[in-house]
């Protein structure tokens, strides 16, 4: 018999030998404090699971049926020290577990800056946090180093023991940024940003991905981390800005189309502003930022218009990319400027005219007219002489 296990068991040993613990052992603080958060709560679990297999095995052995000297008793209803046992030690694992739970949420913070880059070693005073500017986009991962004036796509490094920052967002749908050496995984979301803080401990290369589907090219959307000591991390981003190359706003659009398998990038040189028009989706030129409209809004001086401008620009970067929607030829939302074109009224612009018919029937079911609003002129500074609330 125990042969015929051992010859059982080699199946299961073949699957496994491929396993990758990275998580268990990581090699960045962060993640290693998330792995003792793990270990922690299964043996805390543990402690319940354990002894409830036991037990019903036991259960099961002692009475059953052909065992004739366990003890029958078939009125027996309540034990006051068995209540007390079955209820009170999940009820203090529960309480270890909130609070754990609670001490790490705000300890592992995504957001909230390190104090530390391994046990019992504290942040330098004078360290410097390196800023990584990440951009998820169809299907490949940039990378913009605003202190060095570089980028790359799909690689990314940094020194050991230098916290990071990561800034991150998407340019189309929503991604999940996800280094499992290094930290935990965060959310990439188009028109928003969310930060990420970590650091490396050990050099070494690392893998990265996206962990949250996102088309047909996210299966190679994945990209490599290099974790360096300090003079290496010098030459690898000298030899970058020796490789030459410029990455500005055009050349931003062409890399923005959608791809698979897309090999290591490096920009010697980029666009100072070019994260924060990713942000802010306004990379084409003429077109105007999602945060400065919705800043404007937040002010009162849009009111219920600033819903017509900010949804339409929302909307623009993917529905009127490259098609004509609302005119003979392909024309951005933010470069048109007016509400009565957004509404598909024949209006002559410096675009072309734009004949799309608006539409004036009643709304149906309650047989109401629509709502009329009085028109509303936005400052001619802002956004041009021609915005105005839709009428």
């Amino acid at each position: 018999m125990t042969r015929f296990r051992a010859l059982a068991l080699l199946p299961l040993m073949a699957v496994l030998s491929g396993c990758n613990l990275v998580v268990m052992s990581p090699s960045g603080d962060v993640a290693s404090q998330q792995a003792n958060l793990i270990t922690i709560s299964t043996l805390l679990m543990l402690l319940i699971i354990i002894p409830v297999m036991v037990l019903t095995v036991l259960f099961a052995w002692r009475y059953r049926q052909s065992n004739s000297t366990a003890q029958y008793d078939p009125d027996w209803d309540h034990s006051t020290q068995l209540e007390l046992v079955i209820w009170a030690a999940p009820l203090l694992i529960i309480i270890c577990l909130g609070a754990l739970t609670w001490m790490a949420t705000h300890l592992l913070d995504p957001y909230r800056p390190l104090d530390r880059i391994a046990a019992g070693r504290p942040v330098p005073a004078d360290t410097k946090m390196l800023d990584v500017n990440v951009v998820a986009l169809d299907w490949k991962w940039l990378f913009i180093y605003p202190e060095y004036g570089i980028a790359t796509v799909n690689e990314v490094a940094a020194p050991v023991d230098r916290p990071i920052r990561f800034n991150i967002t998407s340019s189309t749908v929503m991604n999940s940024f996800y280094i499992p050496a290094l930290a935990g995984q965060i959310y990439a979301m188009a028109g928003m940003e969310t930060k990420l803080h970590a650091v490396i401990n050990e050099p070494g290369s690392y893998k990265g991905f996206s962990a949250n589907y996102s088309g047909a090219g996210f299966s190679h959307m994945r990209f490599t981390f290099h974790g360096l000591a300090a003079d290496g991390f010098d030459r690898w981003v000298a030899d970058i800005k020796a490789g030459g190359g410029k990455l500005d706003r055009d050349g931003y659009l062409q890399l923005e189309r959608p791809s698979e398998n897309e090999p290591v990038r490096r920009y010697g040189a980029v666009d100072s502003g070019l994260f924060k028009a990713i942000v802010g989706m306004c990379v084409e030129p003429g077109k105007m930022c999602m945060h400065d409209m919705m800043a404007i809004d937040a002010k009162g001086g849009l009111g219920l218009a600033g819903i017509d401008n900010v949804m339409p620009l929302m909307h623009d970067k993917l529905s009127r990319r490259g098609t004509a929607v609302l005119g003979p030829a392909p024309v951005y939302v933010a470069g048109i400027c007016s509400t009565e074109e957004l509404t598909g009224r024949a209006v002559e612009s410096s675009l072309g005219v734009l004949n799309a018919p608006a539409d004036e029937s009643p709304i149906s079911g309650a047989g109401l007219p629509r709502s009329s609003i009085t028109p509303i002129s936005a400052p001619a500074s802002v956004f041009g002489p021609r915005l105005t609330a839709n009428p």
